[in-house]
């Protein structure tokens, strides 16, 4: 049995719970939350874990060999370092930290102690998102043009990050996976109408070396809940439609087929294929997860969303941050 602990029990929280009390070779030997109403409110469903409103005595368990913080996103940094220097492996949500120099710490620590540390990029865990991978590395959609992703919502407004920090990750990670490239450059535009500094709305472009483009649109103020992604090759398009119940990947052999000339000038002559709807066996994405990192916490294996992958995520978010700041200036990645 491996013993685990849960920090932070909120929203997203409650779910981490769930899916590790359900593990069979792993007990949820702690869970840990500063509210003590819910730790009541959660006794009464999960009678056998510890409930204890500070992670002292968790690191100072022998027993505790991996923790979880699924805490406010301020409180990732100090919680995850606080944990790694205690000798525990961590699975830290994102965003990793609310700094580049915060996140490279941790990675640091992790490498330099021989810990496991995660980072909770959910959709790198969807099998749709897998099987999106596998299409761009085989190059059956030939040369990925660009991508968009739509991620909004009139849902949950936080006061503690603007949109960009709380939704991008997820995008940025996908993106990042699917393409094993990291961009150039970052573009956000985004404006605050609800609270003053916190922007509710953000549109971010990317620019990568080889003309390649991603456009993310974020929003928690929006009349639509979509969670899109569209990649455009030349070969094929896809679009991952989250939303969906069955149908979440369509693949459609659309493009443009090759120039031809005559005396008159340049013709391009347009593809329409088929469309295909692979039939794909769903998990649910934060089960794939935990197991991956209960997995990863036996085998010393380098996770799929390890510390690295976490930093090149907030490098990206802290220069579209700056360009949020500049009003839209495009920032170099690690010149912010």
């Amino acid at each position: 049995m491996v013993s685990i602990a849960v920090v932070g029990a909120g929203a997203w929280g409650k779910n981490h719970i769930r899916v590790f009390s359900e593990i069979p070779n792993v007990r949820l030997k702690y869970i840990c939350d500063s509210d003590p109403s819910r730790l009541t409110q959660l006794q009464r469903f999960y009678p056998q874990p510890k409930m204890v409103k500070g992670i002292s005595s968790i690191l100072e368990d022998p027993e505790i060999k991996g923790i979880v913080i699924a805490s406010s996103a301020v409180s990732h940094y100090p919680l995850a370092k606080e944990s790694l220097l205690a000798g525990k492996d961590v699975l830290v949500e994102k965003p990793m930290a609310m700094r580049s120099e915060e996140a490279k710490e941790m990675v640091e620590i992790a490498e330099k102690k021989g810990r496991i540390l995660m980072v909770g990029h959910l959709l790198v865990y969807h099998p749709v998102v897998d099987r999106l991978r596998e299409m761009v590395r085989s190059g059956a959609m030939g040369k990925i043009y660009y991508i968009y992703t739509q991620r909004v919502n009139l849902g949950v407004i936080r006061q503690d990050e603007n949109t960009l920090w709380s939704f991008a990750p997820h995008d940025l990670s996908v993106i990042l996976y699917l393409i094993d490239e990291e961009p150039v450059a970052v573009t956000a535009h985004g404006e605050s109408y609800i609270q003053k500094g916190i922007e509710d709305v953000v549109f971010v472009s990317l620019r990568f070396n080889d003309g390649k483009m991603a456009n993310i649109h974020l929003s928690w103020l929006d009349p639509h809940k979509l969670r899109k992604v569209t990649i455009v090759g030349s070969e094929k398009m896809v679009v991952f439609d989250d939303m969906e119940s069955s149908e979440k990947l369509k693949i459609y052999d659309k493009g443009v087929k090759n120039l031809s000339y005559d005396t008159y000038g340049e013709y391009l002559s347009l593809r329409f294929g088929d469309i295909t709807i692979p039939n794909i066996k769903m998990v649910e994405p934060l089960r794939a997860e935990a197991d991956h990192f209960i997995q990863c916490l036996e085998s010393r294996k380098e996770p799929k969303t390890g510390g690295r992958d976490g930093l090149r995520v907030i490098n990206i978010l802290m220069a579209a941050q700056q360009s949020l700041k500049e009003k839209g200036v495009p920032v170099k990645i690690g010149q912010e």
